[in-house]
């Protein structure tokens, strides 16, 4: 069994760095759904802030 799903930054609907789109393709949700969670992250302590530049850093591109 070939499983072909990774975690990738997306080209085709990136913002900033094509993080949020990355993981909506990866947990199969609309993108807006992501962004929200990561606006409320943020808002709420201060952690979606730094949890975006990891994962800019960190995950691959598409």
């Amino acid at each position: 069994m070939n499983n072909d799903k990774r975690l990738v930054k997306s080209s085709r609907d990136r913002m900033i760095c094509g993080v949020c789109a990355g993981v909506a393709d990866y947990c199969g949700i609309d993108v807006s759904v992501v962004r929200l969670l990561w606006i409320i992250f943020t808002a709420f302590g201060g952690a979606g802030v730094l949890a975006y530049i990891v994962a800019a850093i960190v995950i691959p591109e598409e």
